[in-house]
C-alpha cells in the first residue's frame, strides 16, 4: 500500500520561505588575525608587526584571503628587520606586510592546479592605491616536478613551506621561505624626504573656522601623537568645521565624554596614511580604520569613505559628512575640512543622533559602484576592491563558487520535496 505524506502546513509561502533561506548569505566571521596566530611562537615576530601597524585591522574587514606569514628564523634575517633606517622601515613597514595578503582563498589542492606558467593575484597592497599600476600584485608559479610552490615579485621570490592554517573558504596560512618586496622598494635606501615638521594647530588657526579644532587638540594633547605620525605613511586628519561644532544637538553631550574618550572621537578623525584628495576619491577598500582603531582593537572605529557624485563622504554609521574643502595637503599629511562632527558609533550608537544630511549633491546615501565579483567583504557582500589594471575579470572566488552551488542544492531540494508532497 501507498504511503500518503499529509503536512497540512507546507504551503506555497512555505515553499518560497525556504526558497530565500537557500538563498541568503551565510555568515562569516571577522578575521582576528592575531588571535589566529597566537598559538604560534615561530611566527611571533610576523604576528607582532601586524599588530603594531593597521595591517591586522584591514585583514579584519577581510574574508578569502591567504596570508604568506615570514617565520621568525627567516625574519630576522631580513632587510625588513635588520640594516635598513628607520625612517625608511616606518614608510614601507605596513605595505611590505600588506603585500604577503593575497585577496583569494587558497587551498593545497588550489596551489597544485596554478599552471607551470603562473598566475598574477592582487594582493592587500594594491588596495591601499600606493601600488602603480599591477604592482600589488604577485606571480605564483608551480614547478610541474616537485611542485613548489613560488611566488615571485620583480625584486624577490619566496617558496611555501608548509600549511600553517585554513579556515575554509575564508583564510589560509601558510609559511614562506623569504620576505617579498613590492616593486620599487629599496629598504636599504634612506629615506630622502626631510620631516615635514608641520604644527597642525597652527595650520588649523591659519586656515580659519577650525578654532573649535584646534583648541582640542590642545587640550587633549593627541596633537602631539599626530604630529609624531607625520613621518613614514604620513596620516590624513578630517577636521569639522566650527560650524559643525556649533550644528551638534544638545543631546549628543560631545562635551560631557570624558577626557580619553574625547581623545578617541578626535583620533577617530585621522587614519594612519596620506591620502591626498585624488586617492580619497578612487579610494578602492571603504573601511577604512583610524587611529582610535589601533588604540581600541581591530574592526572598532572605522570609517567607510566613498565616491558621491564627485564629493567625497564619510559616513560613521551614525553620520554622514562630507570632504567641504583641504586644508592642507603635503605628503605625508592631508587635511580635510568636513561638513559634521564624526561621532562613532561606539560611543554614540545606542540611540543614534538624527543630523541635518550634508545639502547639494550629498543629501542621499552614499551611491557606491559596485565592485568586482571576486571580492567579498567580511560578511559575504561586495566589497570595494579593484583589480590592478590589465588584469581583467578573474571571475569569482572558489568560496562564492562553493556558496551558490549548496544554494542551488537547497532551493532544488525545496522544490522536489514540494513537488513530492502535493502528489
Amino acid at each position: 500500500m501507498a504511503t500518503t505524506i499529509s503536512i497540512s502546513y507546507f504551503t506555497p509561502t512555505t515553499l518560497l520561505y525556504c526558497l530565500l533561506l537557500s538563498t541568503s548569505h551565510f555568515p562569516i566571521l571577522a578575521i582576528n588575525i592575531t588571535h589566529l596566530l597566537s598559538s604560534y611562537p615561530d611566527l611571533s615576530d610576523f604576528t607582532n608587526l601586524l599588530s603594531t601597524t593597521s595591517v591586522a585591522a584591514d585583514l579584519y574587514q577581510r574574508s578569502s584571503v591567504t596570508i604568506l606569514a615570514v617565520p621568525n628564523t627567516f625574519l630576522r634575517s631580513s632587510d625588513l628587520i635588520n640594516n635598513r633606517p628607520p625612517s625608511s622601515s616606518s614608510a614601507n613597514l605596513g605595505d611590505v606586510l600588506r603585500y604577503h595578503v593575497l585577496l583569494e582563498y587558497f587551498s593545497w589542492p588550489d596551489l597544485r592546479l596554478i599552471p607551470p606558467t603562473g598566475k598574477l593575484i592582487t594582493t592587500l597592497f594594491q588596495t591601499t592605491g600606493r601600488a602603480p599600476d599591477n604592482f600589488g600584485s604577485v606571480n605564483i608559479t608551480r614547478d610541474p616536478s616537485s611542485n613548489a610552490i613560488t611566488i615571485h615579485s620583480s625584486n624577490s621570490n619566496a617558496t611555501i613551506i608548509s600549511l600553517v592554517k585554513t579556515l575554509p573558504y575564508n583564510i589560509s596560512i601558510f609559511t614562506v621561505d623569504s620576505v617579498l618586496i613590492p616593486n620599487g622598494f629599496n629598504l636599504m635606501a634612506s629615506e630622502t624626504r626631510p620631516p615635514l615638521g608641520l604644527n597642525i594647530t597652527k595650520t588649523l588657526i591659519d586656515g580659519h573656522n577650525f578654532n573649535v579644532a584646534a583648541s582640542m587638540l590642545t587640550a587633549s594633547g593627541v596633537e602631539q601623537e599626530f604630529e609624531d605620525d607625520e613621518g613614514g605613511a604620513g596620516i590624513t586628519l578630517f577636521v569639522p568645521t566650527d560650524q559643525a561644532f556649533s550644528d551638534l544637538r544638545s543631546s549628543v553631550r560631545f562635551q560631557s565624554l570624558p577626557a580619553e574618550k574625547k581623545a578617541d572621537v578626535l583620533r577617530f578623525h585621522v587614519l594612519h596614511s596620506y591620502y591626498p584628495l585624488g586617492s580619497l576619491q578612487s579610494i578602492v577598500n571603504p573601511v577604512q580604520p583610524t587611529l582610535a582603531t589601533e588604540q581600541n582593537g581591530a574592526g572598532s572605529f572605522t570609517l567607510n569613505i566613498s565616491r558621491v557624485n564627485g564629493s567625497v563622504a564619510i559616513d560613521t554609521g551614525i553620520v554622514q559628512a562630507s570632504v567641504t574643502r583641504t586644508v592642507f595637503d603635503q605628503n605625508p599629511v592631508a587635511i580635510f575640512g568636513v561638513s559634521t562632527v564624526l561621532l562613532p558609533r561606539e560611543f554614540f550608537g545606542k540611540n543614534p543622533i538624527e543630523v541635518n544630511k550634508p545639502s547639494g549633491a550629498l543629501a542621499g546615501p552614499p551611491e557606491i559602484s559596485l565592485p568586482p565579483d571576486n571580492s567579498p567583504d567580511i560578511d559575504g557582500s561586495a566589497s570595494h576592491l579593484s583589480s590592478p589594471p590589465g588584469l581583467g575579470n578573474k571571475g569569482t572566488s572558489a568560496a562564492a563558487n562553493r556558496k551558490s552551488v549548496v544554494r542551488i542544492f537547497l532551493g532544488l531540494w525545496c522544490i522536489g520535496f514540494y513537488l513530492l508532497v502535493i502528489n
